[in-house]
């Protein structure tokens, strides 16, 4: 696993120290001597982790990680503050600077290559996640850099695993300042507690009685359903070989015992902006998909859509011997719609045609604009007979009932012509089959509109 670890220090002693532990462990190593130089680095992309001196002379590390968070462009490179400063109120402010963590020198090379690679793995799954949802931006889904930025970290879901009175009576008031929080004194129920409670944050404490701490971490990140919830270990102070076999297997963060107030609280924000973040990510690829094969204005697939799954359909239906129909609309008159009442009213009918097919049809059968107000509806194990029946159904759903448009202000008379057509012959290309539907909705037109005709055997 390599990455491009960037370490920010004055002292040349102190970075070629950082150097060799890191190259030998066959990470890219870059150096910058300042903080300014620094900054310029990130805001190239130039690295994916940053070990972060804090006591520098043009820009302290404090102000260096709070300028990369509050960046857009820089706020989601992890950044590890390496320092001489030991006391719990640096490692606060330091964290709330937006710090991803606050390793004390000497650091041990077990400790800080193990939270290096901890951060890497993080870092490509965002990045991952980043470039999937690079296309948002293109089709109109809002970026959510920003609001991660402006993101307090307050007001999350915990659940709090902890079988230890002393323990969790002095824990939960503290987390229950900015957050909701559900304490699990059961460690056999606690995975099936995270999987249905839709949390932000596992607090894990790793002195469990009679069960295995780490088990259960390792249990969160095989779930489909708490894969993606950060988990933060609470250990006692001897237990370092365990906390860095947490970090091996997927543990996100950790404390150790006697819990600092401040620096609990500071370190539970920075996971549940993460974890906010990362959804946000995941919900714009999910929007960015539905938004490739979603028509926009009516809601019903797209035309790229249909193309792409019509040929699926009809193998499937050819493989099996099942018949496979095939409906193509249009509404009638709507030019004169757009030029009489205007675009908007020509929208609202648009939007409320697509409501009244989802009524008439059922969820295996494939509705589609195809384009302007011609539309497509595919109906897998459904023959000519049930489709017309279906089409009859749906022509007299139209043509019963007035359209709302202009919000409500006037009401108008809508009809649809429809041509029916079905899959004729084993690997009989889906054109042709789209060309008969066209052809028999061209004669359901030129006949008077208002009707359905199906294609000719």
């Amino acid at each position: 696993m390599s990455a491009r670890i960037l370490v920010v220090d004055d002292v040349p002693a102190n970075v070629k120290l950082l150097e060799a532990r890191l190259s030998a462990e066959y990470f890219d190593v870059l150096t910058a001597a300042n903080g300014a130089e620094a900054l310029a680095i990130c805001a190239r992309a130039e690295c994916d982790i940053i070990l972060l001196d804090v006591m520098m002379p043009d820009i302290d590390g404090f102000e260096v990680c709070r300028r990369l968070k509050s960046n857009p462009a820089t706020h989601f490179i992890p950044v590890v503050m390496v320092t001489a400063l030991d006391s719990p109120a640096d490692r606060v402010r330091g964290l709330e600077a937006g710090a991803d963590d606050f390793l004390t020198k000497p650091v041990s090379d077990i400790v800080l290559i193990a939270r290096v690679r901890s951060l890497t793995r993080l870092k490509m799954m965002t990045d991952e996640l980043r470039m999937r949802a690079i296309t948002s931006l293109e089709i109109g889904v809002q970026a959510p850099e920003r609001s991660a930025v402006a993101d307090t970290g307050k007001g999350g879901r915990i659940l709090l695993v902890d079988d230890r009175p002393s323990s969790y009576e002095r824990l939960a008031p503290m987390l229950s300042a900015e957050h909701s929080v559900d304490v699990e004194t059961n460690p056999s129920e606690a995975l099936f507690h995270a999987a249905d409670g839709n949390y932000d944050l596992l607090i894990v404490s790793l002195g469990l009685d009679n069960f295995d701490g780490l088990r259960l971490c390792s249990q969160a990140r095989s779930l489909e359903r708490t894969r993606a919830v950060p988990i933060l270990a609470i250990a006692d102070a001897d237990n370092n070989t365990r906390l860095l076999r947490g970090l091996e297997i997927g543990v996100n963060d950790y404390l150790l015992r006697p819990v600092d107030k401040h620096e609990l609280l500071a370190r539970v924000r920075t996971q549940i902006r993460k974890r906010r973040y990362t959804d946000h990510l995941r919900d714009n690829v999910q929007n960015s998909i539905e938004m490739a094969i979603t028509d926009a204005l009516t809601g019903l697939h797209n035309r790229r859509y249909m193309e792409s799954h019509l040929s699926t359909l009809a193998e499937q239906a050819a493989a099996r011997g099942k018949p496979l129909a095939l409906m193509m609309l249009d509404i009638d008159f709507f030019k004169a719609i757009n030029d009489t009442y205007g675009h908007d009213a020509g929208d609202d009918v648009l939007r409320e045609f697509a409501v009244r097919v989802r009524k008439s049809i059922r969820g295996i059968d494939l509705a589609c604009r195809y384009g302007g107000e011609e539309f497509v509806i595919v109906m897998p194990e459904t023959d000519l007979h049930v489709a017309g029946m279906v089409a009859e159904r749906l022509r007299r759903s139209i043509a019963g009932e007035p359209f709302s448009v202009n919000k409500g202000a006037k009401r108008i008379e809508v009809t649809i012509s429809i041509g029916l057509s079905t899959l004729e012959l084993k690997g009989e290309p889906v054109a042709d089959v789209l060309k008969r539907a066209d052809n028999a909705l061209y004669r359901a037109k030129h006949d008077g509109r208002n009707r359905v005709v199906a294609a000719a055997a």
